[in-house]
């Protein structure tokens, strides 16, 4: 695997969200948690927001906006996506290892 999965994403310009269908058998409340967190962050600060796992199952949390996006927050955006990975490190952390041992093939490290 050479390349970044879009693990979800959600869009301020479409008002859409997107989870990656090859991530249904991840529990409800999982998807459902993903879904509210993205939303929110484009409800905030507009734009669009990624997560996507890199090459080493590394999950990051990508942001884009237009480029005539006047309306975009960058310094909303920094700020929010710090508090996300302070406040939803664990289910980041459960991610990342669900998506080594389901995707990249790792063995659990008997944590």
């Amino acid at each position: 695997m050479d390349e970044e999965v879009v693990l979800c994403a959600a869009s301020a310009y479409e008002e859409k969200f997107y989870l990656n269908p090859e991530f249904d058998p991840l529990p409800e409340t999982v998807k459902q948690e993903l879904q509210i967190m993205c939303v929110l962050y484009t409800a905030d600060v507009g734009g669009i927001l990624m997560l996507v796992f890199d090459e080493n199952g590394n999950l990051e949390l990508k942001v884009d906006h237009e480029e005539n996006d006047f309306a975009f927050d960058e310094i909303g955006s920094v700020l929010k996506i710090k508090e996300l990975q302070r406040t939803k490190r664990d289910l980041f952390e459960s991610l990342e290892m669900f998506f080594k041992m389901f995707y990249l093939g790792e063995e659990a490290d008997g944590e």
